[in-house]
């Protein structure tokens, strides 16, 4: 069976610099009937657990580390035996949230994990944090970007660990690079495609962060 896409959204907290914002999040699920992976795991931990159901939970990939994009993560971890991966450079992120418990293992650039039959390569896009990451499905059409990539423009840059003009380079160096109809999947509402964002990389730059 071919591997597909699942999504959910979850709701709770975003924290950093001591200001707190309530938060919806999607979570992304890659796989088929056997196994999957999930791609950031934020308030809710069952219920990304009942989107898994008893399939073999292959991999908890984070697109980077702010809360709430893994506060969940080594509670899901704990319950299905699957590793956390998270790009080095977000350890300090990282740490903020999950102190005394490192991630499983690193995500580096280029990397490729495989999964019910299908490719996810690792994108490194730093800027929104260091260690930010986007996961390419060729074989899908679709590319997960955290929050390096939105429905409209970049993700934040306005806040400790982030970098606007890493996140306009890796955006445009990285992203939108890859095929224009590629679905591109996002950290926080809704979908959009490459082609569809591209044309507004200037406007962006001429915004600012």
């Amino acid at each position: 069976m071919a591997a597909r896409i699942e999504h959910a959204v979850t709701s709770g907290t975003f924290s950093l610099d001591g200001e707190t914002f309530d938060v919806d999040n999607n979570v992304w699920v890659v796989g088929d009937d056997a196994e999957c992976v999930v791609i950031d795991a934020p308030h809710d931990a069952a219920a990304i657990r009942e989107m898994v159901g008893d399939r073999r939970l292959v991999a908890i990939l984070a697109t980077h580390a702010h809360d709430d994009h893994v506060r969940v993560a080594p509670e899901l971890a704990d319950a299905t035996g699957a590793p956390v991966y998270l790009h080095r450079d977000d350890l300090p992120v990282w740490r903020l949230t999950h102190a005394e418990r490192r991630p499983d293992g690193d995500l580096t650039d280029g990397q490729v994990i495989e999964v019910a039959g299908t490719r996810l390569e690792v994108i490194h896009t730093p800027g929104h944090a260091p260690g930010a990451v986007c996961f390419h499905a060729p074989e899908l059409g679709a590319v997960f970007t955290g929050d390096t990539l939105f429905q409209g423009g970049p993700g934040a840059t306005g806040r400790s660990f982030s970098d606007f003009n890493l996140i306009i380079a890796s955006i445009r160096d990285r992203l939108l690079t890859l095929p224009a109809e590629t679905v591109v999947h996002t950290g926080h509402g809704d979908s959009t495609t490459i082609g569809a964002e591209a044309p507004h990389l200037q406007e962006w730059i001429d915004r600012g962060h």
